[in-house]
């Protein structure tokens, strides 16, 4: 008869060695485009009246930033799986609340204008003017007027520059790309005096109020998760769209490749990363937005070459089997992830089975990050 232990303990290097042998591999496509079906249709399914505001606190419109962000994830799957359902989704959205920015075309906050990128993504399927009148009177507004301190906090950077970015393309217009670096800059190099990138880290503190002499419980910098994700997205989403000669291009990629290095070096042994980079006993655990969002940013880096395949890889690869096998719910519902707000504390405890205050930039996190893994190839 065997012992009991000794059978316990070759089950465990049996699966371990599973798991090891798994992470070493490149996902299955049809997995991993089935898992997006299968968290996209959960939220659909949940709310499909596009029109309801939301009412969490307080009523909000359904153009807000929480939901264009579940758009931008949208769009990476119709992307890659152009359905009609799909893009009739995320049009009818756009038609309903008439191509507007909440709070009207001379808003400065970037959350007001995050909806304006699925605005010009779907004006690139079908170039019609009305679609993308009022962001570009928007981003007009902020190109004619001198301020360039409205990114006060990093999130900012997510919601408002890739639109900067993309209107640069569509026109030709430089002062879009011009504009979009000014503003970039105040925000890396002098928001609250000190600016918020640490390029000793290659990590940004959230916003002022964050700045040493600020600490972590540990006493290490705090640099929240889904924050730096959110730079580290629009980063990317920026180099994918701006010319290969554009003046300050190499000062993106340099800041892209510091937060690739960085990230790499604080991510958790099980694939995820702690909403406190550098405290994991800060409100420690299992994180997907922030996870998501870095592996968007990898994928992605991967995918065009930017990042050293043989040393990113494998950090991709485990951080995807750890959203797709411990994140998904049988039912397309997304665990682990943090509701909204600025900092570890906020929306704990973070769950496997608790639903965050506002389900849908969660899964647009997601869709960006699977959207990304699904394009890599075998190799270069």
């Amino acid at each position: 008869m065997k012992h009991p232990m000794k059978k316990l303990f070759i089950l465990f290097v049996f699966f371990s060695g599973t798991f090891q042998s798994q992470a070493e591999e490149l996902p299955d496509r049809e997995d991993v485009l089935q898992t997006m079906i299968k968290v996209n249709d959960y939220f659909m399914r949940k709310y499909a009246d596009y029109k309801q505001p939301s009412f969490v606190g307080r009523q909000r419109p359904s153009n807000i930033w929480t939901r264009s962000v579940y758009y931008e994830g949208l769009m990476a799957l119709h992307q890659i799986y152009p359905k009609e359902e799909y893009y009739n989704y995320a049009l009818q959205w756009a038609e309903f609340h008439q191509w507007k920015l909440r709070n009207g075309n001379t808003t400065r906050n970037a959350d007001d204008q995050c909806c304006g990128q699925i605005y010009i993504d779907l004006y690139n399927l079908s170039p019609e003017p009305e679609k993308i009148r009022n962001i570009k009177i928007c981003m007009d507004h902020l190109l004619h007027t001198p301020q360039v301190d409205d990114w006060s906090w990093i999130d900012a950077i997510q919601m408002g520059m890739p639109i900067l970015a993309k209107l640069g393309g569509i026109t030709g217009d430089n002062r879009y790309f011009e504009k979009m670096y000014r503003m970039y800059s105040f925000t890396r190099n002098e928001q609250g005096k000190t600016g918020l990138f640490n390029p000793e880290e290659g990590l940004w503190w959230r916003d002022a109020d964050f700045l040493p002499p600020y600490k972590e419980p540990n006493g290490k910098n705090c640099y929240w998760s889904r924050g730096n994700g959110w730079v580290y997205a629009a980063l990317a989403r920026v180099l994918d769209v701006i010319p290969n000669n554009e003046a300050h291009r190499d000062e993106y990629l340099s800041d892209f490749l510091l937060m690739s290095e960085a990230l790499k070096n604080c991510r958790r042994e099980d694939g995820f990363w702690n909403v406190s980079l550098l405290d994991p006993g800060h409100f420690g655990g299992k994180e997907t937005t922030g996870t998501s969002l870095f592996v968007y940013g990898l994928a992605w880096g991967i995918n065009r070459q930017l990042l050293d395949r043989e040393t990113y890889l494998p950090v991709l690869l485990k951080s995807w089997y750890a959203l797709r096998h411990e994140a998904v719910h049988p039912n397309g519902f997304l665990g682990w992830v943090q509701s909204t707000g600025k900092e570890p504390k906020d929306g704990q405890p973070v769950k496997y089975d608790k639903a965050p205050d506002f389900e849908d930039f969660g899964t647009g996190c997601f869709l960006l990050g699977a959207g990304e893994v699904y394009k890599l190839t075998v190799e270069h």
